[in-house]
């Protein structure tokens, strides 16, 4: 992944825009961004260093550290998908202090086979920055046949 793209004038207005949301905001902002394809912007509301969780066993699993990682894991899943990768919040977010929870539902193809559950997202928020995500879903092993 290369630079993020921002001027230093940018940079600190998301920084000071950041800093005085909640972790609901930061969440909420994180997914219209991403909803819209807006990667860039997206990404703005994680910390350089987040770590993102990714449950199962398979090629996706683990911990990824860097927005880099996370980035071309992202950017892998959607490839072996074709873009057809669809993440939607299916209730409200629920906060728990610097904890923010999504349930989602997710559905995607790959080949000839195909996703489609209910998940879980759990993402952790310091200084108006994503610092760590969890993802929980319904079915692993099923999820983890998906990605083979």
């Amino acid at each position: 992944m290369e630079s993020s793209g921002f001027t230093i004038q940018e940079t600190n207005q998301v920084i000071q825009k950041t800093n005085k949301m909640t972790a609901k905001e930061v969440v909420e902002a994180y997914s219209i961004a991403l909803s819209k394809g807006d990667i860039k912007t997206a990404f703005s509301y994680f910390s350089p260093d987040a770590k993102w969780h990714q449950p199962g066993s398979n090629k996706f699993s683990g911990t990824k550290s860097g927005l880099d990682a996370i980035g071309k894991m992202l950017s892998d899943m959607m490839g072996a998908t074709h873009g057809s990768l669809v993440i939607k919040p299916t209730s409200v977010l629920m906060v728990n202090g610097n904890f923010v929870s999504c349930p989602v539902r997710f559905n995607a193809k790959n080949g000839d086979k195909t996703v489609d559950m209910n998940g879980n997202d759990l993402y952790e928020v310091v200084d108006g920055k994503i610092i760590q995500v969890w993802l929980f879903s319904e079915d692993q092993p099923t999820e983890d046949e998906f990605w083979k």
